[in-house]
């Protein structure tokens, strides 16, 4: 990950929004605390698309585990169909 601080990102804004289109730009303020992390937008998406997929997968899980089955009519029955 390319590190910067907080002085140089408002210096070099159009520079670094363009160096996060590669790989995460980490913006540093008073020497070493965190203050963002730049990304474009395609690594963006990505990231929430695998944590929304990590939810479901979780949440997938979580319901084969409270076992318990429901007949073919009961679901219709409860969705109206």
């Amino acid at each position: 990950m390319v590190t910067t601080t907080l002085s140089n990102f408002r210096a070099h804004q159009s520079k670094v929004l363009d160096a996060a289109q590669r790989a995460p730009v980490e913006i540093l303020s008073r020497g070493s605390r965190r203050r963002a992390v730049v990304v474009s937008p395609e690594f963006f998406d990505r990231a929430l698309q695998a944590l929304e997929d990590q939810a479901d997968a979780q949440g997938a899980a979580d319901a084969r585990r409270e076992g318990g089955s429901i007949s073919h009519e009961e679901l219709m029955a409860e969705l109206g169909l």
